[in-house]
């Protein structure tokens, strides 16, 4: 039946009768049994019979499942534990000597109820037997007070029993407790009897059915929840003969078929005449205005290309002339949310929406980044917390100087941005397209205290939701992070074990480079009414534009240059009370500043926070748009395409400059460049910079001998305003020629957007065009011209091989005889391509979020949160291969959700530096020691190495990573796990009670030698192929399962432990 009580069919069983048990095993499988011996298995997509299970004890009256067993209740009174694919018998328990009336699992217990023989015949047992599905094997029986004749556990904060007799008596208790009779209650049925019973998904609400047909519901809270993803119940439709709804005359779209009308061959109401009557054709929709932009003509036929604005084939249908009346941004898109989603009418351009990945069972292998980024360069991944500073940090990596600064920084601080920062841009640079993620770097912004105190660190409700001001809150980030940087670059102590920082070019003594990037100095003057005037000297990273007064009640559109609010906001006037030592006492003063030095890089925070500012970006626009339009006068064509004797003008001088289309002139009050001079009476003077300026007045260079210096725009941040997925922000960024050197091997200069992990080039006209609707501008980024020949823009690697020596455990309580590793000698250091066997176990912050669709499948909102606990390199040649030179323990300030202890082998107090007896260290101090491998050139041999250096936040060429679980793996076959491979080709067995990282490294070791042997080092592929067909056969046949040891065996720690003394 259907949700509203309608029947969709019915099925006929041929051989069957009394039917007593039904099984949904998913969302289209229905196992069906009864006093018969089978079970059927009904396919309800086809309503066909697909398997018929034989049933050695018949009459299955209850069924249930987990993710273990299928469980079968027999009128015998036994309980069969079946498996899963096969049907077959797995265990049995004979739990009453009558009958079975019911029983339930949860977790590792199994609860029954029922009746046992007498002498006068079947009674009903007021023992519940319970039996432990670890050992299998029953436990203490469980004494009720009321004839059980339903159970059901309620697994809320304990796993409850509700017991039910059939006379309405409920009793509450634990399965493994004793059983209180002040916990038995009574539910008053209308017939005599209760004839079942059930607790809903959510354990909200229990359910009684009674023997006259009434449903009796019980709830914990006045509005239950009945599942995790509850909604209103849908009851069969009343009759509507009796009852017929009124029809409202005025509305347009209401269906008159709601009433019924008898069949007649009378004229009806609505068939009027033709004399009062007109036909009204439906007027065609409008063109679209990106079509008509974009077309080409080739006599009087038109061509565009698609903009794929509105659903193929389908013209929504409008009564009204007022309907079609909406701007020109209302349109029916593809979502980059999800291509399967319901397109909505929305004014934000496709490449500008938030974008998020779609998570399937293979969690990001097979999700498309190239559909999103086709160029070289890297993006970032959105979905970790505070995330919302990638197209800062994108902004800061294309600096050449300061990436090229912050690479070559390395000091001894456990959480400096500063590290972390060059971390991430080091992947960026060896990235060629795949997007990176800062979750290193975004774990050490967490832990600074001033990141918090200025509200910078984002609940994940408020981040999803987006509630936060994102506007104001980049632009707060954009100032810690300059001061931050400014700070930790301020260091001047060098440790002996990172001494190859201190061999900066950039770093002179006691002064940051980030000071001379970035640093505006300038004097404050505050004059009192006295007379008295006070003057301090102070510097600045960054202006916030300060907008004129009354520009939003101001409609007459006065015309106000961008370079004029720019000085307004650099040389700040005003008017404040502030204390005067002349006149001992709060006077008001005027404050005024001073530029005494400009910065090399120009950092401008927009502060377009209100409705006041948007008007004022939107009136400025508007007029500098008529300026425009006047000044080209009929120069200025609709689009950009050009004659051909225009494209000949391109190479003389004169041709130089292209007439801009309209469309590149709307929206645009920012200058892509700013000219300033400092004045002999500390003045500034500030205008915007044409290229017609360079041509009429000659190169900027010249004129930076007199104190005039020309800014280029170089990078936009901009929010997004979307109500529906709550906005974003992207970055408008212009990548210059030694990126592009590096990456594409071509020397040009572009735009570029960067939206998370969707890079895409760009017009440069894009970058300064703000549509206030939707558009708004955050952060502005100008620099000098010829910045980068100021800086020495060498990059050294600061990691050096001390890194790999001795170093003190973090743990109060570790001591040498728990060591499980040995440290690499000088005469065992890395050289480039040797074998390093690598292995890293998780531990779990946050748990995966996740939604059912209306299918039941299972869709993946975000995944959980993992962070590394445990890093293992053995040696892969010398004497000593196989012998661990790294082992460490990651100590972690989160809070550990699941230390996953079956998978990994940690176990709570491990990461806790006062208890702890591993070989503790910190994330930072071994990252460095995977880097300089990585660095060296080494190549790391492992099972599933994609996801370890994921979480460990690391980007490792592809030539130096030998992966197991691809090496024995055939094309559109599943992985295989490492246990099982070591179990067919080496004969071990490991993993056997929990997991363990030097095992599971040496084992990789292991496995790739025997890679080598079997394919004859890679040169025999058609022998190689027969192996892997064989170990495919012998998986399927075996389940993919290692058959249980009679004795472990496997070599763990102790053959290194043995090693390691031994040496």
């Amino acid at each position: 039946m259907a949700r509203g009580g309608l029947i969709i069919f019915d099925y006929l069983l041929d051989e069957s009768e009394d039917m007593h048990s039904l099984l949904l095993t998913d969302s289209s499988t229905l196992l069906v049994g009864g006093l018969q011996n089978h079970i059927l298995e009904i396919d309800l997509n086809t309503v066909q019979e697909t398997q018929k299970y034989a049933v050695e004890t018949p009459g299955v009256t209850i069924m249930r499942q987990t993710n273990r067993f299928f469980f079968c209740g027999h009128t015998s009174g036994r309980v069969s534990l079946r498996d899963l694919r096969t049907f077959k018998v797995e265990h049995e328990f004979d739990a009453f000597s009558g009958s079975l009336s019911d029983f339930d699992v949860h977790g590792n217990l199994l609860a029954t109820c029922g009746f046992s023989s007498r002498l006068t015949g079947l009674a009903c047992d007021r023992f519940l037997k319970v039996y432990d599905l670890r050992m299998m094997r029953a436990i203490t029986p469980l004494q009720v007070h009321v004839d059980p004749a339903f159970l059901r556990f309620i697994p809320t904060y304990t796993s409850r029993l509700a017991i039910i007799s059939q006379s309405g008596q409920c009793q509450f208790c634990e399965p493994t407790g004793l059983a209180n009779p002040a916990d038995i209650f009574h539910v008053n049925p209308v017939g005599p009897l209760l004839m079942t019973f059930d607790v809903s998904a959510s354990k909200q609400a229990l359910a009684f059915g009674d023997s006259e047909g009434c449903v009796h519901l019980w709830t914990d809270s006045p509005e239950p929840s009945f599942n995790p993803y509850s909604r209103e119940t849908e009851f069969a439709l009343p009759c509507l003969v009796d009852s017929l709804p009124p029809l409202d005359w005025s509305q347009d779209l209401l269906p008159l078929s709601l009433i019924p009308v008898p069949l007649t061959t009378d004229t009806l109401l609505s068939d009027w005449p033709a004399a009062n009557s007109a036909p009204a054709p439906r007027r065609a929709p409008p063109v679209d205005a990106e079509i008509l932009r974009t077309m080409k003509k080739v006599g009087f036929i038109g061509y565009a290309p698609n903009p794929r604005t509105r659903l193929r084939n389908q013209i929504p249908y409008r009564l009204k002339e007022s309907d079609s009346e909406f701007d020109s941004f209302s349109q029916v898109t593809e979502s980059p949310i999800g291509r399967e989603e319901e397109p909505h009418r929305h004014m934000v351009s496709k490449k500008y929406r938030k974008v998020t990945i779609k998570y399937s069972k293979l969690g990001l292998e097979d999700f498309d980044f190239k559909h999103y980024n086709k160029t070289l360069f890297a993006g970032l991944e959105p979905h970790i917390p505070n995330a919302y500073c990638n197209c800062m940090i994108q902004v800061l990596y294309f600096l050449e100087p300061v990436r090229c600064l912050i690479q070559n920084h390395l000091c001894q601080k456990e959480f400096c941005l500063a590290c972390e920062l060059g971390f991430l841009f080091h992947m960026l640079d060896l990235s060629r397209g795949d997007p990176c993620q800062g979750s290193n770097f975004l774990r050490a912004f967490r832990t600074i205290p001033e990141a918090s105190a200025l509200g910078l660190i984002l609940a994940d409700s408020d981040e999803a939701s987006g509630k936060g001001n994102l506007a104001r809150l980049i632009q707060r980030w954009n100032r810690f992070i300059l001061t931050q940087l400014h700070q930790d670059l301020q260091e001047l102590e060098v440790p002996q074990a990172y001494r190859g920082a201190g061999g900066s070019s950039f770093c002179s003594s006691g002064d940051s480079v980030i000071g001379q990037l970035f640093s505006c100095e300038m004097e404050n003057c505050s004059l009192c009414r006295c007379g008295s005037e006070t003057v301090r000297a102070s510097s600045t990273l960054l202006f916030t534009l300060s907008y004129p007064e009354g520009s939003n009640t101001d409609k007459t559109g006065k015309n106000c240059d961008f370079a004029q609010v720019l000085k307004r906001s650099i040389c700040l006037e005003q008017n404040t009370q502030a204390w005067c030592d002349n006149c001992e006492k709060y006077q008001p003063t005027i404050q005024t500043r001073n530029i005494c030095h400009l910065p090399d890089i120009l950092v401008i925070n927009c502060e377009v926070n209100s409705l006041k500012e948007a008007d004022f970006w939107r009136m400025q626009a508007e007029v500098a748009f008529k300026i425009a339009i006047k000044k080209h006068g009929g120069e200025i064509s609709k689009n950009k395409e050009f004659a051909l004797a225009d494209w000949k003008e391109l190479g003389s001088p004169e041709g130089m400059l292209m007439c801009p289309s309209i469309e590149e002139l709307k929206n645009v009050w920012l200058p892509f460049s700013i000219r300033m001079k400092m004045t002999k009476n500390k003045g500034l003077d500030v205008c915007n910079w044409t290229d017609g300026d360079e041509m009429q007045w000659g190169p900027a260079r010249a004129e930076e001998e007199h104190g005039v210096y020309v800014y280029d725009l170089m990078a936009t941040v901009v929010h997004i305003l979307d109500s529906r997925t709550g906005g974003s922000l992207v970055a408008h960024i212009k990548v210059g020629e030694t990126y592009h050197q590096r990456k594409e091997g071509v020397t040009h200069q572009q735009w570029y957007l960067f939206n998370d992990f969707l890079i895409e080039p760009i017009d440069k006209h894009e970058a300064v065009q703000f549509d206030m609707n939707w558009k708004v501008p955050a952060i502005l980024y100008y620099i000098k011209r010829n910045l980068n020949s100021k800086y020495n823009l060498n990059i050294k690697n600061p990691i050096e091989a001390s890194v790999l020596l001795a170093e003190a455990s973090l743990a109060r309580k570790q001591r040498k005889t728990h060591t499980t590793f040995i440290p690499l000698m000088l005469n065992e250091m890395p050289q480039v391509g040797d074998l390093v066997g690598l292995d890293a176990e998780f531990v779990t912050l946050n748990e995966e979020e996740a939604e059912l669709r209306s299918d039941g499948t299972k869709s993946t909102i975000k995944p959980s949160q993992m962070s590394v606990a445990r890093i293992t390199c053995v040696r892969g040649q010398g004497p000593n291969e196989g012998i661990p030179f790294i082992d460490d323990y990651i100590s972690t300030q989160e809070q550990v959700v699941d230390y996953l202890t079956q998978y990994s082998g940690i176990k709570p107090g491990d990461l806790d530096a006062k208890i702890s007896s591993k070989h503790l260290t910190t994330l930072k101090s071994t990252y460095l020691k995977l880097r300089f491998l990585i660095d060296i050139g080494v190549k790391f041999v492992g099972h599933g190495l994609q996801k370890d250096f994921r979480v460990i936040n690391l980007m490792v060429p592809k030539d130096q990573v030998l992966d197991t679980v691809y090496l024995f793996h055939m094309p559109r076959k599943r992985m295989i796990s490492l246990r099982f491979l070591a179990w067919y080709f080496l004969d071990l067995k490991i993993q056997g009670e929990t997991h363990d990282s030097i095992e599971d490294a040496r084992t990789a070791l292991q496995l790739y030698r025997k890679y080598l042997e079997l394919s004859k080092n890679g040169t025999e592929p058609e022998s190689f192929h027969k192996v892997l067909k064989g170990l495919y056969e012998k998986g399927r046949k075996m389940d993919w399962k290692v058959p249980e040891p009679e004795g472990q065996t496997s070599p763990k720690n102790a053959a290194v432990f043995s090693s390691v003394l031994a040496l």
